[in-house]
Formats: C-alpha cells, structure tokens, sequence
C-alpha cells in the first residue's frame, strides 16, 4: 500500500476516480488510463510477449509488443491521455511520477488467468516525454525442458556430460535477447536435488526456482556480483551461477571458484564461442587459468520456428543456398506464408541456434598460450564443433526455421 501523503497515492486514486466515471472500454483495456493499462498489460502476456513497449511522440504513445523477438505495433494512444498512461505506469511500478529527468527502474505483480506475473519495468527520458518498457517475467510460458530448446541429441548429450561435472566453468554467450538465462535455469533445475547446494547471484531474479537459493544484487547498497559471490563461496555451495560477468574482481572470484571444487555457470556477451575465452584474458584473468578452469562455452541464438499452419515451400532457398557456398540442397525448406494463428508472421514460436565448444587438451594448450580466437575456431571446428551457422542451416533443411531467419541472426 502506497503512503497517503505520497504523490503516488494521490496519482493512483485520482486515476482510479477517473475510471469509475468512464463508460464502455476502446480497444485494449479501455478508453481510460487504468483500464487501458491493464487491458495492455493482459493482451501482451495473452500473447506471449516477452515485451511491453510505450513509446512516447508528438502525438500520443506508439505502443509494441515483441513477440518471438520482432517488435510489432499494437495500439496509438492518443495527446490527451499520453501523461495519464504514463504516469499510471510509474504508479503501478511504484516508481516517483514526478521523476522525468533520470531513469527508473521498478516491478509490477499481475495476475493473469488466476496465476501471477512478474514485470519488470524501466523508464528512460527522450526530448518527447518517458519511454516506458515493460519485461514481462512469465514463468508459466517458459519451458525449462533441455530436450525442447534444440540441442539436439548429440550436441545436448555434450552439454549433460559437462555440466554434471563436479567442478570446473560452463560459459553461456550470446547478445541481449538470445536466450542465456532460460539456458541457466533449465540446467539448474536439471541439477538441483537434496543432496545439492545450488546458489546463484543475479540481477534481476527473472524466475524463481524452488531448492534454489537465489540472490539480487543491489547497487544501491553496494551488494555488486563479486561482493554477493565472495559471501555465497562462505556458505559451501556446490553449484554457483553467475547472472554475468561484467568486471575483472567478478571474474577473478568466479574462476577461483571454479578450480576449487564448483561447478560455475555464468554468461558473457561475446559474438562466439571461440572468443569467450579470449574476452576472459582480455578482462586480465590470466590465460592459464581460464584454460585450466572453463570446461565448456555455448554460443546461442534464437529463430523463430515456421508455423505450421501455414507452412510453404520456400522457392528462393537454392539461390540463397548457392550465396551460402552450399552444396546440399536436399531438405524441406520452407517458409511461413501468414495466417491467423500466427499473426500473419509466418512463424509461431522460438528455438535455440547452438554452438558448442568443449575444452580438450589442444584447445586448453592453445588458450594457455594466449592464441587469437580465429586459432582457437579453426581447431574446434577441426574437432568437431558446428558453428551457430550451421546449426541453423542443418534446422532450416529440417523445415524448422527458414533460411531467412538463420541469415538475420548469424554471421558466415
């Protein structure tokens, strides 16, 4: 409950008022701020969105929905209730509607079809009012099954094999957006059980796992990655992950951990695989240490699987498969015509483009001795290792995704 005497709490009731006095709903949510809001909010986790976009212009608010990771505008607010949709937003993240010059950052908890939703939002001053943002944390709509993320059984096979070691550091990659931490926590739910100690420092906690024990870090009380894992190596985890790391003293005390007796599961924004380890060395950790203490590095992307409702032959995919270099064409390449079911995208759904590199002996030799990361992609993929290229190409002949989607989302 707000304090009365807050601008908030006198905001929200006005709000509130307003609403109560307004007929029939418009659109999504209703002609009101309160209603619209809500109407909003409801419509982007009925559909699946991972996010909520106000954008705010001249004219009113361009409101989008990115659903399956494209953006897509759903609604135009217009002028005359453009500051009472913002501010109502600020209020319901409890956030300071007075506050226009800094970013803010809060949480909403809503209740959709009887089950809570978690979303985070986040506000950011343009010369034309807030952008607000809204992640919507929907546990229900994620699926942390390993088998369904498309690994495959070989590569997925790998991956269980190096993460049920005892110690030693898996390095999840891979840009804003692709996927990372649904990775983690699918891994993490594979590996909790009684006899596991299981901790993890994040920022935020985006799902909440039962036997897990989770923790936030705060800057604004200096609770920063390296200062919650110093104090979490106290309490004898054997499964610590990393939300990210961002600085060499996280990266020091991670390592550490690692080559002495935990498992470390954490993500770094690198293009590839090959160059997470050379983006270690770049920070300062020693290159013999991360040779000695990272076991495995997945690089991951996310494509939009084709809806198979709609689903055609893709008439342009043996030219595109000539510029690739190709040589087998053979497959069922396909492509999403458009319909109802999905929106008239062509594609439902998402998938997972992986590549995976476990350390042997050569490529430990080769990181310790500080090679460039074409060295280290050109002996890993002499051993075995298939690039997220490829992935998706082998994902599209199976007529998964299509040619167009592994394109736009990895580089030759």
């Amino acid at each position: 409950m707000l304090p009365k005497n807050t601008i908030c709490y006198r905001e929200y009731w006005r709000l509130v008022e307003r609403s109560q006095a307004v007929g029939q709903p418009e659109g999504a949510g209703g002609s009101d701020p309160v209603r619209r809001v809500q109407g909003l909010i409801d419509l982007a986790i009925a559909r699946g969105a991972s996010d909520l976009h106000f954008e705010p212009h001249g004219d009113g608010i361009t409101v989008r929905f990115r659903q399956d990771g494209v953006l897509r505008v759903v609604q135009e607010i217009g002028a005359d209730t453009k500051a009472e949709v913002l501010s109502r937003l600020k209020v319901m993240a409890s956030l300071d509607i007075a506050e226009r010059r800094r970013p803010q950052d809060g949480r909403i908890r809503v209740t959709h079809m009887g089950k809570p939703v978690d979303v985070r939002v986040s506000t950011l001053p343009t010369d034309q009012g807030e952008k607000i943002v809204l992640r919507i944390l929907d546990q229900s709509s994620v699926d942390l099954d390993l088998e369904k993320l498309g690994f495959g059984a070989e590569r997925l096979a790998t991956f269980e094999r190096c993460f049920r070691l005892p110690y030693g550091m898996i390095l999840i990659t891979g840009p804003t957006g692709a996927g990372k931490s649904t990775t983690l926590y699918s891994v993490l739910k594979n590996l909790r059980s009684p006899e596991v100690n299981i901790t993890t420092v994040e920022d935020p906690i985006e799902y909440r796992l039962t036997g897990i024990v989770q923790t936030a870090v705060k800057p604004e009380i200096d609770l920063t990655f390296a200062k919650a894992l110093r104090s979490i190596l106290r309490q004898d985890p054997n499964v610590i992950m990393v939300g990210e790391v961002r600085d060499l003293d996280t990266a020091q005390i991670a390592i550490r951990a690692a080559l002495t007796g935990h498992l470390v599961l954490t993500t770094l924004h690198t293009n590839d695989a090959p160059s997470s380890t050379t983006r270690l060395v770049d920070m300062g950790i020693e290159p013999f240490l991360v040779s000695s203490a990272v076991n495995l590095v997945v690089a991951q992307r996310l494509v939009r699987r084709i809806c198979p409702n709609c689903a055609e032959p893709d008439p342009t995919a043996e030219a595109v498969l000539r510029l690739l270099e190709e040589t087998n064409f053979e497959g069922g390449w396909l492509r999403g015509k458009g319909c109802s079911h999905c929106a008239h995208t062509g594609y439902k759904g998402r998938l997972g483009l992986f590549e995976l590199m476990p350390l042997s002996e050569k490529l430990r030799g080769l990181i310790a001795r500080n090679a460039d990361s074409n060295e280290i992609r050109k002996l890993a993929v002499f051993e075995g290792m298939t690039s997220l290229r490829r992935d998706g190409v082998e994902k599209a002949r199976a007529g998964i995704t299509s040619l167009e989607e592994v394109l736009r989302e990895t580089a030759s």
